[in-house]
């Protein structure tokens, strides 16, 4: 077991539960690694507003990694702007084939905060994602299902690059991170921490590579699994 010197979570299914609202056990947990000066790390599909608001919300410290990858941000860094590791082009010129291919018969909804998106696009779930991948096999961009939406992003972004970039920004050791999620737009992200957790309504191949798979579903698998590691209870 590693020492566990951050947590990096996701949110959406991780601290959530399954439509959406946050869990007050992960919440009450994630306060209580903060106070015991571990920072937490938010990291999320989401456009940066939304993740600034929840870390504001919750009290998180370590740091922002959102839109998969796409975009990271601390306070006090870069002139407090976020920093954009993704190139939107790629998701934007796959967009267009969509839009060209379907026009206004194009089955995959546009979500409301897609102006906000700097690094990628996103669409509604609506329907499974491998029609999306089938479709896009030529382009030159990734398909994530979140569980919650389908995100066109750029092959040479996801969580884990973006976990390792925001380390070496703040100089922590990724081994020492512990990172907790529940599907597959976290894979990466799991892969590059030091310490690997998936809450019990994670997917199949996220439980395969964990080093411990919760006994709870959603935000009260976060709370288990802080518990369990970080302060041994």
């Amino acid at each position: 077991m590693v020492k566990i010197e951050a947590v990096a979570v996701d949110v959406d299914g991780t601290i959530t539960d399954g439509k959406r609202r946050v869990c007050h056990s992960a919440l009450d947990a994630l306060r209580k690694v903060e106070d015991a000066g571990i920072p937490v790390i938010i990291a999320t599909g989401n456009i940066s507003h939304f993740t600034y608001a929840v870390a504001t919300l919750v009290g998180t410290t370590g740091g922002m990694i959102c839109e998969n990858g796409g975009v990271i941000y601390h306070d006090g860094y870069n002139d407090n702007r976020v920093i954009v590791l993704g190139d939107i082009s790629k998701a934007q010129r796959a967009y267009d084939f969509l839009l060209e291919k379907f026009g206004d018969d194009i089955p995959f909804k546009i979500v409301e905060d897609s102006d906000a998106r700097v690094s990628e696009i996103c669409f509604y779930k609506n329907m499974d994602s491998d029609p999306l991948k089938e479709l896009l096999e030529d382009f030159d961009v990734e398909v994530y299902d979140s569980g919650f939406a389908l995100h066109l992003t750029d092959p040479e972004v996801d969580k884990g690059t973006g976990l390792v970039e925001l380390a070496k920004l703040l100089d922590y050791n990724i081994e020492n991170i512990m990172c907790i999620g529940d599907s597959e737009n976290d894979i990466d992200f799991l892969r590059a921490g030091g310490f690997k957790v998936a809450v019990a309504n994670a997917c199949d191949e996220l439980k395969e590579m964990a080093d411990y798979v919760c006994e709870k579903k959603y935000g009260d698998g976060t709370a288990e699994a802080i518990e369990k590691f970080v302060f041994n209870e």
